[in-house]
């Protein structure tokens, strides 16, 4: 099949076009680096001509409220509008687990209204809603420094592993659409504060932790129940432990 993957150079973007094209398809990369600009619609109808599946694995560059909200409007409807004039039979989407329990987030609004634009637009499609990646767990200990202290809540997560993000989404890609949502999440439940601090201590890093119920998660309180799945999510192999010697490793 031709596969259009929008966000395609991005992290995991690049892992779903390197699966894809493994497993004998055509897999385009389209993003602004490519020549495929959804803001502007630069290169959109080109890519998409004869495509079957187009894979959305892209992010906002910026997370401002108003112009995530408006990035993901605006790069929604031309997706949609391209995808119509090409006739592509399946729309899969990567969202965020807790997308539709975070109100007070901007961000997940913004992705609220995707999933919105998604299953208006009259394209078959599956929305893979998966949790925070490992990749980001030093990110989320530098947005919550003050001073060298981290506060951060002991909320439940379920950090899973980019590659099994990029492998559930290839599956979706490759499967009949669900017209609904799947979730993905990684093997296992650990606080936040106890995750960023076992990561702080596995690099070497002395800022000091503290738990905070109030701390939130990006600028929202966040619970037990904000950032795990559901009911049976798909989960994936990759412990955080395997994955950041790994990540040490290759440093």
């Amino acid at each position: 099949m031709k596969i259009v993957v929008i966000g395609g150079t991005g992290l995991i973007g690049k892992k779903v076009v390197r699966s894809l094209l493994d497993l004998g398809h055509n897999a385009i990369a389209a993003s602004p680096s490519t020549g495929v600009n959804t803001i502007s619609g630069e290169g959109l109808a080109e890519a998409m001509a004869g495509a079957d599946v187009v894979v959305d694995v892209a992010n906002a560059p910026f997370f401002e409220n108003q112009a995530v909200l408006e990035f993901f409007q605006i790069a929604g409807k031309n997706i949609v509008a391209a995808e119509t004039a090409a006739g592509v039979k399946h729309h899969v989407a990567l969202s965020v687990v807790g997308t539709d329990r975070l109100p007070d987030s901007g961000y997940f609004l913004a992705k609220l209204e995707q999933e919105k634009g998604i299953k208006e637009g009259g394209i078959p499609f599956t929305i893979v809603r998966a949790t925070q990646f490992f990749e980001f767990v030093g990110a989320i200990a530098q947005a919550a420094t003050r001073e060298d202290v981290v506060r951060v809540s002991p909320a439940l997560f379920q950090p899973i592993a980019a590659d099994d993000v990029a492998a559930a989404v290839v599956d979706a890609a490759l499967g009949a659409p669900l017209n609904g949502i799947s979730e993905v999440a990684g093997p296992e439940k650990i606080g936040l504060a106890a995750l960023v601090r076992r990561h702080l201590e596995a690099t070497g890093d002395k800022r000091e932790v503290i738990e905070d119920l109030q701390a939130g998660y990006f600028g929202t309180f966040v619970d037990d129940t904000s950032l795990t799945p559901g009911a049976n999510p798909r989960l994936g192999s990759i412990r955080y432990d395997e994955w950041l010697s790994q990540a040490l490793a290759a440093r």
